[in-house]
């Protein structure tokens, strides 16, 4: 088994094309309840599966913070590319291959957003990094 990312991105600004792209404020109570149905009960069904791992919808809030010495880190909201306006929650599978992988984020993809119909969103997925294999001789 092999642990992939599944990263839910905001593609506004950068990325490949969404096919449907109405932001989430634009929508309904009715269809976000639908759209978090659909994730809740994907999870559920991998976690019945052993695939599930873990995943979170992330706040829009967000800041960059770095070390810079001794004191006070600096804080900013600008002039960065903030996570908060790329990246809208992510999901932890572990899966048997890369092939699967792929094929549960194309599922995914096919939340539901506006009116109901797949919002056909970009996924990112990346393998968690391993330790490489120990050579003796």
């Amino acid at each position: 088994m092999a642990k992939y990312l599944l990263l839910k991105h905001y593609r506004r600004n950068s990325g490949p094309e969404s096919v449907v792209d109405v932001p989430m404020q634009e929508w309904s109570p009715a269809e976000i309840d639908a759209h978090m149905t659909y994730m809740s009960d994907f999870a559920a069904r991998l976690e019945r599966s052993g695939e599930f791992v873990d995943g979170q919808a992330l706040a829009p809030e967000g800041t960059f913070v770095r070390y810079d010495g001794a004191g006070r880190p600096p804080v900013t909201d600008w002039p960065f590319a903030e996570t908060k306006d790329l990246i809208a929650g992510w999901m932890v599978i572990d899966v048997d291959s890369y092939e699967r992988a792929i094929e549960l984020a194309g599922e995914l993809s096919a939340a539901p957003g506006k009116n109901g119909d797949p919002i056909y969103e970009w996924l990112e997925v990346r393998p968690f990094l391993t330790e490489p294999p120990t050579v003796t001789e």
